[in-house]
């Protein structure tokens, strides 16, 4: 698929077909997701892939508190994304600069897994709102590591994508070019 065109079609899911996801997809994405670039190429992320009909409502649950994310109980996979400890290299240069990388490198490796699974016809939702406390106790997830996101995968019950609706490129950007040359 040609990129711009794969950016196109990407989009949140939140209704799933109840169909299962093929591990060898899921595995395709988090390859994806490890060759995204980081900082100091400090990779300050880890991944836990949730792909059974046992544990996969489990995870859902910890996405759904006060009523968030009802969707997620049709989601058959799942991706829950750590952020671990950063470099050393990318702490000290952060410390300097007065930014913090890891979350930004975190994005870059999420925005990978995502577009590989649309190019391999999948669906995701970034999930933000979850309860970090159930889902280390469910995964057995360290103290040190942080959850950042989950991410729901299945295959979307329908194919009729929504119309995008960003901010207009006048409203998130500014041009400064020179003329291009002939």
């Amino acid at each position: 698929m040609e990129f711009f065109e794969l950016i196109q079609k990407r989009e949140s899911c939140r209704n799933f077909k109840d169909a299962p996801v093929e591990n060898n997809k899921l595995l395709r994405c988090v390859e994806s997701a490890r060759l995204a670039p980081s900082a100091c190429n400090s990779q300050p992320w880890r991944y836990i892939v949730v792909n059974e009909p046992e544990l996969s409502p489990k995870v859902a649950k910890c996405v759904q508190d006060m009523g968030m994310n009802k969707f997620a109980s049709n989601s058959p996979a799942f991706a829950v994304v750590l952020e671990s400890e950063a470099n050393l290299m990318s702490r000290l240069g952060g410390k300097v600069k007065d930014q913090q990388f890891a979350p930004i490198d975190i994005g870059l490796s999420v925005a990978h897994f995502c577009l590989e699974a649309t190019d391999l016809g999948l669906s995701t939702c970034i999930l933000g709102w979850l309860n970090e406390t159930k889902l280390k106790d469910l995964l057995g997830i360290s103290k040190q590591e942080r959850v950042r996101l989950v991410i729901a995968i299945g295959y979307a019950a329908n194919d009729t994508l929504r119309t995008k609706q960003r901010k207009s490129l006048e409203t998130i950007a500014e041009f400064h070019f020179t003329e291009d040359k002939k």
